[in-house]
């Protein structure tokens, strides 16, 4: 887990913050998933609730939600391990992410910030964000059963 939630300034072209343990998809979580499932659970503070729910609704009014724009892109038969990433020049949004961070820190959700220059084969894409299949998805449906 990355001991500086402050230190959110892009250093690649794409940049991403989630959990470190996969989900049942095989995906790594994204914070916001996190956060909201924190909250889903009913384990936020009411100060964090507020900042969840504040903030939250400046993100959906700052930038497309891509399943809005293409329900197939999380399409868990065709994508199941479809994630997003900010582009690096997205800093307004980036720039307010340490709050997610900050409230999975607290309740002790290990968190790790990735940047790259090629997360993976993008099925979504626009001013601020791709939405992507990691490289290593396809390699892994090769080797589960039924896969």
């Amino acid at each position: 887990m990355d001991d500086s939630p402050h230190d959110t300034v892009p250093d690649g072209p794409f940049v991403r913050f989630q959990g470190t343990v996969r989900n049942a998809r095989g995906a790594f979580p994204g914070i916001f998933v996190l956060v909201n499932g924190l909250a889903g659970e009913g384990k936020l503070t009411a100060e964090q609730e507020r900042f969840r729910r504040l903030t939250n609704d400046w993100y959906d009014a700052a930038y497309p939600n891509p399943a809005h724009v293409d329900p197939s892109v999380y399409d868990r038969e065709l994508h199941p391990t479809a994630v997003a990433w900010f582009k690096g020049s997205a800093r307004h949004l980036i720039g307010r992410v340490d709050g997610y961070l900050r409230i999975l820190t607290a309740h002790g959700i290990d968190w790790e910030r990735l940047t790259s220059a090629d997360p993976g084969r993008v099925i979504y894409e626009d001013a601020v964000q791709v939405v992507v299949v990691p490289p290593h998805a396809a390699a892994d449906a090769a080797t589960r059963p039924n896969g």
